[in-house]
């Protein structure tokens, strides 16, 4: 497909990641921002208590933690739930439209896992080139 064809259907999607006002921008903040794709990718391997999440997400705080799975269960991304015991029991899992969003970020994560050698090596010739 040339690089006119893919413009031409990019402008015809309902809705367009590059327009200021668009709601997808919020949701893409949400998916790859730190806490996010990392949130996301730990929640893949299956439904995780909040604690679990944190220690999971190494170096998280729990607020950003809490704000991170508010904002993904807003966008429809993660499942909270809450069991009536004492104390309470909450446990987060990706829902189907989770999994799919993620099955794409991690696909990007083990592309940027397996290219660190030539990022790291690439950082290294930019700050010598700097010094």
């Amino acid at each position: 497909m040339s690089g006119t064809q893919e413009g031409i259907e990019a402008r015809d999607l309902p809705y367009d990641v590059f327009a200021k006002a668009c709601p997808s921008r919020g949701t893409l903040e949400h998916v790859t921002g730190r806490w996010g794709a990392l949130t996301m990718g730990a929640l893949r391997e299956g439904s995780l208590r909040f604690n679990e999440l944190r220690r999971r997400v190494d170096g998280v705080s729990e607020k950003m933690l809490s704000q991170t799975l508010q904002a993904l269960e807003r966008d429809g991304l993660v499942h909270r739930e809450a069991q009536p015991t004492n104390p309470p029991r909450v446990d987060y899992e990706l829902t189907a439209l989770g999994h799919e969003v993620t099955e794409r970020l991690l696909a990007l994560i083990h592309c940027v896992e397996g290219r660190m050698d030539d990022v790291l090596a690439a950082r290294e010739r930019y700050d010598a080139r700097r010094d």
